[in-house]
């Protein structure tokens, strides 16, 4: 059975390439080329002899992913891809333009089974977590098609990260080494629903990345209703994982917070919300929520978004509302996904 080379350490490769009878040296110059250089295939990498290319295809597989659509919106030129697995799966990620530099949202998981009630992803539940290679193809392929730099990464799109624990943390690792790639930990951010054991296991890492916290209400019983992990673990629990979070790492969590309208929207949540985390060091990402089509849940109005901020604003809090970006091309997670597996079931 072939290995998935993409998803080895460096120290990982040079242990497989030894039992090959290669020297330590070939290790980093295969691992630029899958890391720096981004090759697509075995035949690339030309500062290796072809009998070793030969060899390499024999003993490894190399993961690249292929996009199937490509929507570019009309209003501010972000890119929604979808992109098909080995398995046949598809995978959404998108690129996005900022003044401050190119951004990309990467799936973790194909599906979902988080169940949030305004999320797209978690549909049809949870079919796969992705491999480290997967998650680092996204970034790599979009990259190479758009023939810019990657300068921030957001692990937000489709699954949850911390349900992926392993494969997660060894993407970033991979990410982040400074023999390939090397993004910087600090331009990256990855979204949790809220799974407090992980997000305590992350914080041991070391690896300081910003945590964002899918919050979406400020108590328990609200909360259940946008998102069923929140029958499992309460805020008793996922907010003081983010404060050991915060003490270990030193990086400033971010709370996600969903504006529906008529649902969370409202003075009295405004000023629960500011409650909550008046007394914490944290940043507030209040989002309008993209409608989907198998839910009632309406965005809230601009009266009641920008109320809402200026209540949090009023006590300290550090507020935000997300720029829009792409919302002419099915923008919510999973819906690319969704319309592209009921035209090709």
């Amino acid at each position: 059975m072939k290995t998935d080379i993409k998803s080895l350490t460096l120290e990982e490769l040079t242990d497989a390439l030894a039992d090959m009878g290669e020297k330590p040296f070939r290790a980093g110059q295969i691992f630029s080329w899958l890391h720096e250089k981004l090759a697509d295939s075995f035949d690339e990498m030309t500062n290796l002899s072809l009998s070793l290319r030969q060899r390499l295809s024999e003993r490894f597989f190399l993961t690249v992913l292929e996009p199937v659509e490509v929507l570019v919106s009309e209003l501010d030129g972000t890119r929604k891809y979808l992109f098909r697995l080995d398995d046949g799966n598809v995978i959404e990620s998108v690129w996005m333009e900022y003044h401050h530099g190119n951004s990309v949202c990467i799936s973790s998981q194909v599906g979902c089974r988080m169940g949030c009630r305004f999320c797209a992803s978690t549909l049809d539940g949870l079919v796969r977590d992705l491999r480290p290679s997967e998650m680092l193809e996204q970034i790599y392929r979009m990259q190479a098609l758009m023939g810019k730099r990657v300068s921030n990464v957001v692990v937000m799109g489709s699954g949850e990260p911390l349900d992926n624990y392993d494969n997660f943390v060894k993407f970033i690792r991979l990410l982040t080494d400074e023999r390939g790639f090397h993004l910087s930990a600090r331009n990256i951010t990855v979204s949790t629903c809220g799974l407090p054991d992980r997000i305590c296991r992350l914080a041991e890492e070391k690896l300081p990345i910003t945590l964002a916290l899918s919050l979406h209400a400020a108590d328990d019983e609200k909360r259940k209703e946008l998102m069923p992990i929140a029958n499992r673990y309460g805020l008793k629990e996922v907010l003081p994982a983010c404060d050991i979070y915060f003490e270990k790492t030193g990086r400033r969590p971010s709370f996600e917070y969903s504006l529906v309208g008529g649902v969370n929207d409202t003075k009295e949540e405004a000023e629960a919300l500011a409650a909550l985390l008046g007394h914490r060091n944290c940043h507030v990402n209040l989002i309008p929520v993209n409608p989907i089509k198998e839910r009632k849940y309406v965005r809230s109005g601009q009266e009641a978004i920008r109320n809402f901020k200026n209540i949090l604003e009023k006590s300290g809090i550090n507020v935000t509302i997300r720029r829009e970006m792409g919302r002419d091309i099915n923008g919510a997670c999973g819906q690319l996904r969704r319309s592209y597996r009921e035209e090709r079931p």
